[in-house]
């Protein structure tokens, strides 16, 4: 793992989803900037000194010169700026690579990565861990079955009210990188919610962007990016879309919610309450779809690890996109066809259609107009 250490939120989310089935566990890390809290958080974790690491280029070159036991993977956790140069050098050491999201700060970091992971062979999967969710792989097998007929509207929301005052003048961590521009690079609310609404959509609907006009504002005096954002879209095949996200709605917690309305039908899932997808039909009864139950798709049925009536969440989901990523990395270690779409994880190219996302809102933003958002990432 690269990231991850003292402070960290998300570093420890992606280390419980990695082992929560026993398949994978942690043997190295650069879990800071700092080598004292790296090897701390070390110690903590019960790793052993010598395989963990002052700085993340120590550990790849260290682990790619291993002879026997070196590490599969790298899990990279770290703030936006370094996602691209570790990746990159992870790659082409011969490791498969598992980053959190956005998955660059530019178009052409993530342009390159997608040509290295060509090259290279390697697994690459990125954590929107939304798509984990069995209610999210059920949407979107309802989508693909034609059961709501050609679609026409999207609507899709993530609003959070953590950031409705200055936090990052206290020194707050998360708060801090995420409001940096050296950091988090050009967009905070887009690339840190925003870039989960738009790989949402993209999942359950398989629509692609043809023009978007945006409108992308800074609500917080002395904040450095933006803070809210609210979108129009025009999809390619005639369907139109809104997507919103906010860091300064106060009151919200996490509220990503995404509603698809279709010609016979349409289908509503909320992120607070994961378990249960809504769908709706002008001519009979709303049906609630649940989790953990035989009548599902088969993804959506797999993807559940308790019986119904349990509760499963965010770690979950998380979960699902690792232990799908292993089964990739077992493929391509076999020979066999190891492609994103057949394990059904978030790939690089979702990564830099992410990327193309945020910097085409932005330019939409500032030239207060439609702007054309159609994008083919390289294969």
């Amino acid at each position: 793992m690269v990231g991850g250490g003292p402070g960290a939120f998300i570093g420890a989310v992606h280390r419980m989803a990695a082992g929560l089935e026993g398949q994978m566990e942690i043997v190295a890390g650069a879990f800071s900037s700092n080598p004292q809290k790296s090897q701390l958080t070390g110690r903590e974790l019960h790793l052993d000194a010598d395989r963990v690491y002052g700085s993340w280029e120590e550990m790849i070159d260290a682990e790619a010169q291993r002879s026997e036991g070196r590490i599969d993977f790298v899990s990279i956790v770290t703030p936006n700026f370094l996602h691209y140069p570790v990746a990159k050098k992870a790659l082409e050491a011969g490791f498969d690579v598992v980053c959190d999201k956005p998955m660059t700060m530019t178009l052409e970091e993530s342009e390159d990565l997608c040509r290295v992971v060509s090259a290279t062979g390697q697994v690459f999967a990125l954590t929107h861990n939304y798509t984990g969710y069995p209610m999210v792989k059920q949407a979107k097998a309802l989508v693909e079955n034609g059961d709501l007929g050609e679609l026409r509207k999207v609507v899709v929301e993530y609003p959070q009210g953590w950031l409705s005052t200055l936090l990052e003048a206290t020194g707050q961590k998360q708060a801090s990188w995420r409001s940096d521009p050296a950091r988090a690079g050009a967009s905070s609310a887009l690339g840190d919610i925003g870039t989960h609404c738009e790989n949402l959509v993209h999942y359950i609907t398989g629509l692609d962007m043809e023009e978007m006009i945006a409108d992308l504002g800074t609500m917080v005096e002395g904040r450095a990016l933006e803070d809210d954002a609210s979108i129009l879209i025009r999809y390619k095949g005639g369907a139109r879309g809104i997507l919103y996200c906010s860091q300064i709605s106060i009151g919200e917690e996490n509220n990503l919610t995404i509603r698809v309305y279709g010609s016979k039908a349409a289908l509503h899932w909320k992120q607070e309450h994961p378990n249960w997808l809504h769908v709706k039909h002008p001519d009979a009864p709303e049906q609630i779809y649940k989790r953990g139950n035989d009548y599902l798709a088969e993804d959506a049925s797999g993807a559940a690890r308790i019986p119904a009536g349990h509760p499963e969440g965010f770690i979950d989901a998380f979960a699902n996109i690792y232990r799908n990523a292993a089964r990739a990395m077992r493929a391509r270690a076999e020979g066999q066809d190891f492609s994103a779409s057949t394990f059904d994880f978030p790939s690089v190219q979702d990564g830099a259609r992410g990327i193309h996302f945020i910097h085409t809102a932005i330019r939409s933003s500032g030239e207060r107009s439609w702007v054309d958002a159609s994008y083919n990432p390289p294969e």
